[in-house]
């Protein structure tokens, strides 16, 4: 199979239409459709199912865009490798991490990243969904559990646990709880139980809302939770590494707390030599132990 139309074949089959992929490729519908139609004939078979909407891949069309996704994924892998063998830290990284973690916790870290390597290009993927690394969907990932893939270099960075946490103005208008009992009188702010996140959260909301609590404000990500909090809607559960950030929160019913929950991060086997890598991983490293220093200080 020639390589240029498994390229043409690719970005097609990517997009969903021939215009779209024309444009991204520089070429013209015509040339493009022209050598969809040379592919075809040479296979002997039919890609795509044409409608007014656009194209669908048949069947043998998905095996031919599961082979040339695996092919794209090696020579990334491979153009990846070549550009790290330089020794100026650039290109684009790939990083996965919850919508929480990113932006609460890592995107306002990152100008002191920028600030050391100006020409690296970070494209930050938040995600509930575990992207797969060794396929290269990211290049590295923050996670909240331990990463059961393997070929993972993982490192653990810390544990977090969810905490109720309030507005001091909120709680000079409605009083401050003393027991899980008082709960019922004041606004509960937390994700869904059943909404995609961490399962030390998901257990302490579902026994938050055992209680016959008066009002609750559900969202599905903390991040929304946050704010709902900061807009003094209520009494909100959320992860304790906001306190360094957010440093007017009052923590509510202090001995009550989720399990920890432990904060990994983990990157391919095959990037092991990553300059791009080895650059964001002693970033991270050197951000958490300035995070734990504050928080020992603070008590």
């Amino acid at each position: 199979m020639d390589w240029d139309k498994l390229r043409i074949f690719h970005a097609v089959a990517d997009a969903g239409s021939l215009t779209h992929a024309g444009d991204a490729l520089g070429l013209s519908q015509s040339a493009v459709s022209r050598q969809i139609r040379a592919l075809e004939e040479g296979l002997g078979t039919t890609l795509f199912h044409r409608h007014a909407r656009g194209l669908i891949l048949t069947e043998q069309g998905e095996l031919l865009f599961e082979a040339t996704r695996r092919m794209t994924k090696n020579l990334e892998t491979a153009s990846a490798r070549i550009r790290d063998s330089e020794d100026e830290v650039y290109g684009e990284l790939r990083v996965t991490t919850t919508t929480a973690f990113g932006t609460l916790w890592l995107a306002p870290r990152l100008p002191t990243l920028y600030s050391r390597y100006p020409d690296l290009k970070i494209d930050l993927m938040l995600e509930e969904r575990v992207l797969d690394l060794p396929m290269r969907e990211a290049d590295v990932a923050i996670r909240m559990k331990e990463p059961s893939q393997a070929d993972l270099i993982r490192k653990r960075l810390m544990g977090v646990k969810m905490r109720l946490y309030a507005t001091p103005e909120y709680l000079r208008a409605n009083g401050v709880p003393e027991t899980l009992e008082d709960m019922v009188n004041f606004r509960l702010l937390c994700q869904s139980a059943t909404a995609a996140q961490v399962s030390a959260g998901a257990a302490m909301t579902r026994e938050l809302l055992t209680y016959p609590i008066r009002s609750t404000f559900t969202v599905n990500n903390y991040f929304g939770v946050l704010q709902a909090v900061l807009a003094n809607l209520g009494i909100g559960l959320l992860p304790d590494y906001l306190t360094e950030d957010f440093p007017t929160l009052m923590r509510v019913l202090p001995e009550i707390e989720s399990a920890d929950v432990p904060v990994f991060l983990a990157y391919p086997e095959e990037l092991r030599h990553s300059k791009r890598i080895a650059a964001f991983r002693d970033f991270v490293l050197e951000e958490v132990i300035a995070y734990r220093r504050n928080r020992s200080a603070l008590g």
